[in-house]
């Protein structure tokens, strides 16, 4: 390997000769040897989002011409395209202000600029981070990179599990089955009921997490170091979230206060708050799906799902609940970001979150996984789940908490007895019921019917 001189305030230092990264990236990549962990890529990409919108801005206000705003826009829609991933090398666990990446990104963009304009026309700080500070473009990139993850990939898969639960009740409104509620025998429902309840908790989530996006979608760029806006011109922060949502075809606005941007992370804390909620959904969902499937003999087996591996190393002809589990352990993932992302959050100190990369990390973390297990459950188990008929008319015909059909008729210790004197006899309901004189026969044919009781 071959190395080129480069220099910051602090004196001369050795870089590879094919990055472009410069001092002050290379001081960071040596100096914080922490953990396998790297700035998040959707960070990186959001942060050419954020400097091509700080050039456009910087022109309109005539900070800088038209030939740097051009080559600087250039170079970030390769940043923002993922075509030069690998000048980005810092960990998470760096300044907590994410200084050093946002200089990564101002070297990468200032000596790719030179290297395109075939002159030295740019430096990293005076021209790539005109009117910007890290403490103002970090909070910035967290928020574009969480709208665009989100948008892109987890409502989507969302939907798409969505899609399938709706495909599955239709499939399913004739099969009437046995409830449960504290993992004891209930009343009758049917199993497209069952599967509507995990839909709108799908629809739930989702209309929390749109309502995350409001204050995503604010800006923090503008306020600079902290939050005064001391080196940008007048209307700067107005121009940056304009030129952003031209470049992203979105709607961001300038924070109104920049105070708060820059040292409060509570959209970040109320948007994985909805992230946990799809979490903690998903699991009930995920859950209910393998204990209605365990089996294959001596289980509940009320649904079939997928067999797409063998389940064991021992036990020849093993099928296991995987995606189901994959899933599980995806939420319990997302619920313990949600405990970091909070304790980030609460460390606001004076005009500064200094817990923003841990904090971006463990937020798209949980976007990413969200939703790749999300596609993932969809496509290898949910989208194949079928119901077991006969065992659902099966638990369903040997119920004793049919009984409650007849509270009405005969009142509630009544049918206690009716239910008890079944079960300890081993009888069905109706002879219980007619043996202790409560109805006739035809009494309990008349009242006794599992279509009214769904």
């Amino acid at each position: 390997m071959t190395f080129r001189t480069e220099h910051d305030s602090m004196g001369e230092i050795q870089v590879p000769s094919d990055k472009y990264w410069a001092a002050q990236t290379q001081r960071s990549f040596m100096n914080f040897k922490i953990g396998t962990e790297k700035m998040p890529i959707e960070i990186i990409h959001a942060f050419g989002v954020l400097k091509k919108a700080a050039a456009i801005a910087n022109c309109r206000l005539g900070k800088i011409d038209e030939e740097k705003t051009e080559i600087i826009s250039k170079v970030c829609d390769e940043v923002i395209e993922g075509l030069l991933d690998e000048h980005f090398p810092l960990v998470v666990w760096q300044t907590g202000s994410g200084t050093q990446s946002n200089m990564n990104v101002n070297e990468v963009v200032a000596n790719r600029g030179n290297e395109i304009a075939n002159k030295k026309l740019f430096h990293p700080n005076d021209d790539i981070n005109k009117s910007q500070s890290s403490n103002d473009t970090y909070p910035t990139a967290m928020h574009i990179a969480a709208v665009t993850e989100i948008e892109k990939n987890l409502l989507p898969a969302i939907e798409r599990l969505k899609q399938t639960f709706l495909r599955l009740e239709k499939e399913n409104e004739d099969v009437i089955k046995i409830g449960r509620t504290h993992l004891q025998d209930a009343t009758p429902i049917r199993l497209s009921q069952e599967i509507s309840g995990w839909r709108n908790m799908l629809e739930k989530s989702e209309e929390m997490i749109n309502k995350s996006l409001e204050g995503l979608s604010e800006l923090a760029l503008g306020g600079t170091a902290v939050g005064t806006g001391i080196n940008a011109p007048e209307g700067f922060g107005e121009e940056v979230a304009k030129a952003v949502s031209e470049i992203t075809g979105r709607k961001y606005v300038s924070a109104e206060n920049k105070f708060h941007a820059l040292t409060s992370k509570d959209d970040i804390v109320f948007a994985h708050g909805a992230l946990k909620a799809l979490a903690a959904n998903l699991m009930k969902i995920a859950n209910d799906v393998r204990f209605l499937a365990s089996g294959p003999r001596c289980g509940l087996g009320e649904l079939k799902i997928p067999e797409n591996e063998p389940g064991s190393s021992i036990m020849p002809g093993k099928v296991n609940p995987t995606q189901c589990e994959a899933l599980t352990m995806v939420a319990v993932q997302v619920m313990g970001n949600d405990a970091a992302v909070g304790i980030a959050a609460s460390q606001g100190n004076f005009e500064l979150n200094v817990y923003m990369p841990v904090c971006a990390y463990n937020f798209l973390q949980s976007v990413r996984l969200l939703s790749d297990a999300i596609v993932s459950f969809d496509k290898n188990c949910a989208s194949g789940i079928t119901a077991n008929r006969e065992k659902c008319k099966n638990y369903l015909d040997n119920s004793l908490m049919l009984v409650t059909a007849l509270n009405p008729y005969i009142g509630y210790e009544n049918s206690a007895k009716v239910a008890k004197k079944a079960y300890n006899e081993n009888i069905s309901l109706k002879e219980a019921c007619v043996s202790l004189g409560f109805l006739s026969s035809e009494e309990f044919d008349k009242v006794f019917d599992v279509e009214k009781m769904v």
